[in-house]
């Protein structure tokens, strides 16, 4: 699996952007939900809404959570940026499903709705298939993965 992790893509700029944007927009959302839920049970299916999706504290509270992890390590850059937008990807379509499955419920502790669903699952993928093109590493490094891609053994 290693062989599909590029080393030093040309597209490695763009990806971190779009990790960038993604952070961004789930602070966005964690603060704003953070501020409309104030008062509220932690675990509440309430009609309180953050950036048009339905949100309780609890998901408020991950939501900062992930989108500090994400804008952090993206600036920090260094590979830690692959590490968590691969994690923090996962975490989100885990999430998605989970929700999905157990909407309709009184599981449902982060008040999710499909709509809720398929923006956890956007950015999930955003994140992950960012964390699969910001690898970095030496020219020489670099230059000895595209020679194995090749078949130059």
């Amino acid at each position: 699996m290693a062989s599909h992790m590029p080393v030093n893509h040309s597209l490695r700029p763009l990806y971190r952007g779009l990790a960038l944007l993604a952070g961004l927009f789930v602070l966005a959302f964690g603060v704003l939900g953070y501020l409309e839920t104030q008062g509220e049970p932690l675990f509440g299916q309430g009609d309180a809404r953050a950036l048009g999706l339905r949100t309780n504290p609890a998901f408020a509270y991950a939501s900062l959570g992930a989108g500090v992890a994400v804008l952090l390590a993206t600036l920090v850059g260094r590979n830690l940026d692959r590490f968590v937008n691969m994690w923090v990807g996962a975490g989100f379509l885990i999430a998605g499903t989970a929700m999905m499955l157990l909407m309709r419920t009184e599981s449902n502790v982060l008040n999710f709705t499909m709509a809720t669903c398929l923006v956890s699952y956007l950015i999930g993928s955003v994140l992950f298939t960012a964390g699969m093109y910001v690898k970095v590493g030496s020219a020489a490094k670099a230059a000895a993965e595209q020679a194995h891609r090749q078949g130059a053994h």
